[in-house]
């Protein structure tokens, strides 16, 4: 969900990875939005459409050697299940994290304001407070951020990836 901690914990992630010397890459939901995805709106359609792009993006740089760290909202199941099939189709490595940080704590956090936004009746379609959010049923690895520091949560992604053999 919006404020959950997705961005900060892949920085995080991506600055350790870098720092010992592997190919990685961010692939943040706001810059997705505004380049990738720009004129996308925000219906089941749009948003499903929106994931299935930074998926592709995903599973080409991991073709070619890159990790991608994806801090995006993924809101419907069936979104997430054809980006982890695409990848499987493809060979490539896919992980799903879910960042399960209660809605309270978004809502204090909100770090851009559309909780208030929301709340003061200026924005609807807010994604686990006025829209759904179908949470994934067996992610690879299911995060609390409210009760960890970034770099701990940022550990804990790396060692699924160290596993996984992929670092």
């Amino acid at each position: 969900m919006p404020s959950a901690g997705k961005t900060t914990l892949a920085r995080f992630l991506a600055d350790r990875l870098k720092a010992e010397g592997r190919r990685v890459e961010v692939l943040d939901g706001d810059e997705i939005r505004r380049f990738l995805s720009a004129g996308l709106g925000f219906s089941r359609a749009d948003r499903h459409i929106n994931v299935q792009r930074v998926g592709l993006v995903s599973e080409v740089l991991a073709r070619n050697g890159v990790l991608s760290l994806v801090p995006v909202i993924a809101p419907y199941a069936d979104s997430r299940e054809a980006v982890r099939l695409r990848h499987e189709k493809s060979g490539t490595p896919y992980i799903e994290v879910h960042v399960a940080t209660p809605v309270e704590v978004c809502r204090e956090r909100d770090v851009k304001g559309l909780y208030a936004r929301q709340a003061a009746g200026e924005l609807t379609g807010l994604t686990g407070v006025d829209d759904p959010y179908e949470a994934p049923v067996d992610p690879e690895l299911l995060l609390t951020t409210q009760d960890r520091t970034p770099p701990d949560s940022a550990d804990a992604v790396y060692a699924v990836l160290a596993e996984r053999g992929l670092v």
